[in-house]
């Protein structure tokens, strides 16, 4: 069977409404980061579904034992959000994911070739192979940025079959080029936008995440 990347735009009533919040033009700047967080949990929670490594054994309650599933430790678990906007979503992913380390990666676009650049790399030189890799970025527009970030996980030994993309709005310009290239991957997102502007802006999308969240 060939693989094809999957997207998945879960239809939970509390995403579809912190992503309202989010595109609404005249939401302030503290009750947007509200909107991401709430969302980086939302959509974190959607794509720990048969993710997260389990295991079984048995407990004690105070009247019996009996069968009893938890996360299995020994397997590590790791975000990458893409700075600066990916940190909007990291508050949220946390809360779900307390033990995972954190590993950032900050990416902006140069103005000249419009192509992405490299500015900040905290990742480590190799990964276990095993590891769970969770990728936080709110906009996947023209997908440069994205594409960039596999790029240098899967160069550090990142299964793309283990990773997982939570973003808020994605678009086919950067699901196409994904898709072609990590057929195994796994994209979790508020909302799916067709359109792409000549400044490499989602439409209707949200505008810029980052100013949004920072106030800048």
């Amino acid at each position: 069977m060939t693989l094809q990347l999957r997207v998945y735009v879960p239809s939970h009533p509390l995403i579809k409404h912190w992503l309202a919040v989010a595109r609404d033009a005249d939401t302030p700047s503290v009750l947007f980061r509200s909107a991401m967080t709430e969302l980086g949990r939302w959509l974190t929670y959607e794509a720990a579904r048969e993710w997260l490594p389990t295991q079984e054994t048995t407990v004690q309650t105070p009247l019996d034992s009996c069968d009893a599933t938890f996360i299995d430790p020994h397997v590590p678990v790791a975000v990458v959000p893409i700075l600066r906007a990916g940190l909007g979503l990291l508050e949220g992913a946390q809360t779900l994911l307390p033990l995972a380390s954190i590993y950032h990666l900050g990416l902006e676009r140069d103005e000249k070739t419009l192509q992405p650049v490299c500015y900040l790399n905290k990742l480590p030189e190799k990964f276990d192979p095993q590891t769970r890799v969770l990728v936080t970025d709110p906009m996947l527009a023209t997908g440069g940025s994205i594409m960039k970030a596999m790029s240098e996980l899967t160069q550090r030994g990142v299964n793309p079959d283990l990773t997982r993309i939570v973003c808020v709005v994605a678009s086919p310009a950067a699901l196409r080029p994904l898709s072609a290239e990590y057929p195994g991957l796994i994209v979790y997102s508020a909302a799916i936008d067709e359109t792409v502007n000549s400044q490499g802006f989602i439409v209707p999308g949200l505008g810029d995440a980052g100013d949004r969240i920072f106030g800048t």
